[in-house]
């Protein structure tokens, strides 16, 4: 379990602030979007894209690849970093986001954006659609893994609870939930709105397999990955703890970085700041 805060604390390298660039291009080229929510998703998505999820770009659809849904719709701009980044579309389209007309919206939606496996926003329906296409592949002896990637805030919600029963109760072996516990919830603490603890316990009792992982620590997170691999007989669930708007102190754990509609001239110096750039 993870004590203290100061175990978050780790330094990014090239490879994690070159995708956090790519999310500031959404946001510069877009001018608004939910920045913090989305850059504490970067390590979890990288990891799994760069050395775990079977897929290919070319064949975005092949009933073979693994499924991944970020259900916490509003950090959608880190799952179009990764998807450009990986070829799913070209990365000059990721300046169009939000923008009238763009295939990237400010939450992802499936059919319109390759690489995306459902459309998700209404939090919680995530779980549910990732069980489905769980129990889909164990009907037709399908062998590819299903992860739903949800946000702590969103637990609040009883379709997640629904959908962990249904895992756990037909052993969906293939079925991973990942949360990205960074502990706030839109503008508020998950603590003072609605605390999830204890959080372990609560998904062990609805028959989660349950590790605890510091979400940004991408060789944590690939050893965990790994482990996963051999899992037998139930549902695993993955309990990140991250950092809201992680990479750019001003932004971090700070709830007016939840969502933003405009920055100002000193807003973008200082994202800048923190990338190493002078400009974008």
């Amino acid at each position: 379990m993870m004590k203290k805060k100061a175990e978050l604390i780790i330094k990014l390298d090239k490879r994690s602030l070159y995708l956090r660039s790519l999310v500031v291009e959404c946001l510069f080229g877009g001018g608004r979007g939910h920045m913090g929510s989305a850059m504490s998703l970067i390590e979890i998505l990288r990891v799994l894209y760069d050395n775990f999820l079977k897929y290919n770009p070319k064949k975005p659809n092949d009933k073979n690849r693994d499924r991944l849904i970020l259900s916490k719709g509003h950090g959608c701009l880190a799952l179009y970093a990764l998807l450009a980044d990986k070829n799913f579309f070209d990365k000059k389209v990721l300046r169009s986001a939000s923008k009238f007309n763009s295939i990237l919206g400010g939450h992802p939606e499936y059919g319109k954006v390759p690489g995306v496996e459902a459309s998700t926003g209404a939090l919680g329906h995530g779980p549910a659609i990732g069980v489905g296409m769980a129990i889909s592949a164990k009907l037709n002896k399908l062998n590819y893994k299903t992860f739903t990637i949800v946000g702590d805030g969103e637990i609040n919600e009883g379709s997640f609870w629904e959908s962990s029963m249904i895992a756990s109760k037909h052993k969906l072996k293939n079925f991973h939930i990942i949360v990205d516990y960074n502990k706030i919830q839109s503008y508020g603490k998950t603590k003072e709105i609605l605390d999830l603890e204890p959080l372990r316990l609560k998904l062990e009792s609805f028959g989660y397999k349950v590790s605890e992982v510091n979400g940004h620590n991408v060789n944590l997170l690939k050893k965990y990955f790994t482990k996963i691999k051999k899992n037998k007989d139930k549902p695993t669930a993955l309990i990140c703890h991250t950092i809201k708007g992680k990479g750019f102190p001003f932004a971090e754990n700070n709830p007016y970085w939840h969502h933003k509609n405009s920055f100002t001239e000193k807003e973008v110096k200082e994202i800048n700041k923190c990338l190493g750039k002078n400009n974008l």
